[in-house]
């Protein structure tokens, strides 16, 4: 049985997206690799909070019926680097049950494990799914601040969060809302400030633009698309926010949902993430995907799973859609707003052109640190939640393109290092990239 302290996991569990036939060796396998990873490892493997992500890895190699020695090979990768957690202060963790005292944790990398105990805790009394609605969407300032910090590190945090959900894993909802805890909160105005002019200009709140159609207005907005420069430390921080926080709070803000578009709204934000993540190439540069919008992609896949979750209400399914957008939106004008070539997905030509099965075979086989297998999973997910919305404006990814962007997937992180492109519309990005008739050879 899973507790908030032991991962369990049982073949016959049906994630949003996973292949059929899972044996309960894969699954015995996979669970007691994530709880030597829970109980041994630290959420960062570094003082600079890169995170862990073996527990993402493994989820998601179980999800593609990976063998127990397919598992074992993708832990043994990423294991080796990890570091162990701090002590835990239980004077700390007794202080956390106090609002006041537990703001003064907050941000701060050092009480990780401190925070983890708390929600454990937490957990064994009312439930994980009474811990979510208490900590992350009851409405409330200490709510609202923990849903912030959700989105913070890249969405790391609700990546891990949607991977609790979807694997119904209560030691992973509470590692999730531990790392959370102990990001930052400077994404707080993107949020607020989109929701405070969304209802000021909006009052009916009557959806009336795409994402891609933000998209097009956010690249043609000179202030906002050149906001971030390639010295930024954080390009969202320390460029939009800091430049153009305005504009992007203009953009942003127009983006709603009702609550009875939510299925359709959802399958067009994995579209557009989709869209800009694939489309952002460089041509004669080989092609690459960008290291920071893959995250948008990689998290998209959990909000088909937060929609099944009859524990959560409608209104907060919105206020969760809504805030995902607006973090893509502000992740595509963070790097140099590219062009979006689709061009580039409908003529891409695979020297193995391989079907989705192939693919799923070949990124099981890839020394990956979890961001590759991830990819692959969320987009043959898409390719499923988008099938019926396909004619519908605003979906720009549809058909054969889907295994399309599985192929340029794999065959570039096959193609070797950089196996990633990061800040994908600035020239310098794409220095150290090899052209595609080098890459031939």
């Amino acid at each position: 049985m899973a507790t908030a302290s032991k991962v369990h996991l049982s073949p016959s569990q049906q994630p949003v997206f996973y292949l059929p036939g899972i044996s309960s060796e894969t699954a015995d396998k996979a669970s007691e690799l994530l709880n030597e990873n829970h109980e041994k490892h630290h959420i960062f493997f570094n003082q600079s909070g890169f995170h862990n992500h073996i527990v993402h890895h493994l989820l998601t190699l179980f999800a593609l019926n990976a063998t127990p020695q397919e598992l074992q090979t993708g832990y043994d990768d990423n294991a080796s680097y990890q570091r162990p957690p701090a002590p835990v202060e239980k004077s700390v963790v007794k202080d956390m049950h106090d609002w006041e005292k537990y703001k003064t944790y907050l941000g701060k990398e050092k009480y990780y494990h401190d925070f983890l105990v708390f929600f454990q805790e937490e957990i064994d009394k009312k439930g994980w799914r009474g811990v979510l609605n208490e900590h992350m969407f009851r409405g409330n300032d200490r709510a609202d601040d923990m849903l912030v910090r959700m989105f913070a590190g890249f969405l790391h945090p609700i990546i891990h969060l949607g991977f609790g959900i979807e694997f119904e894993q209560p030691a992973i909802i509470a590692e999730a809302l531990a790392q959370a805890a102990v990001h930052d909160d400077w994404m707080a105005p993107l949020f607020h400030e989109s929701e405070k002019a969304a209802k000021a200009n909006s009052p009916d709140r009557r959806p009336n633009k795409t994402v891609v159609k933000l998209l097009e207005e956010i690249k043609a907005d000179k202030k906002l698309s050149s906001a971030a420069v390639w010295d930024d430390g954080n390009k969202i921080r320390d460029g939009v926010l800091k430049r153009a926080p305005g504009e992007m709070t203009k953009y942003a803000s127009q983006y709603l949902v009702l609550e009875e578009n939510l299925e359709e709204k959802t399958a067009e934000m994995i579209n557009a993430a989709v869209y800009y993540t694939g489309a952002a190439q460089h041509p004669p540069n080989q092609v690459k995907f960008d290291f920071y919008y893959i995250h948008c992609v990689n998290c998209s896949i959990f909000f088909s799973s937060f929609l099944k979750q009859d524990w959560l209400s409608s209104s907060n399914k919105v206020r969760l859609l809504e805030w995902k957008v607006r973090n893509d939106l502000a992740m595509y004008a963070s790097r140099h707003s590219p062009d979006l070539l689709l061009n580039e997905i409908t003529d891409y030509k695979s020297k193995k052109d391989s079907s989705w099965e192939e693919i799923f075979a070949r990124v099981k086989d890839f020394e990956d640190d979890g961001h590759a297998c991830k990819l692959v999973r969320a987009l043959a997910h898409g390719e499923q939640a988008c099938k019926t919305y396909e004619s519908k404006e605003g979906f720009n990814i549809k058909g054969d393109m889907w295994r399309k962007l599985g192929n340029m997937a794999i065959d570039s992180v096959e193609a070797g290092e950089p196996h990633w492109v990061r800040s994908a519309g600035f020239e310098e990005a794409w220095t150290s990239m090899p052209q595609r008739e080098q890459a031939r050879l």
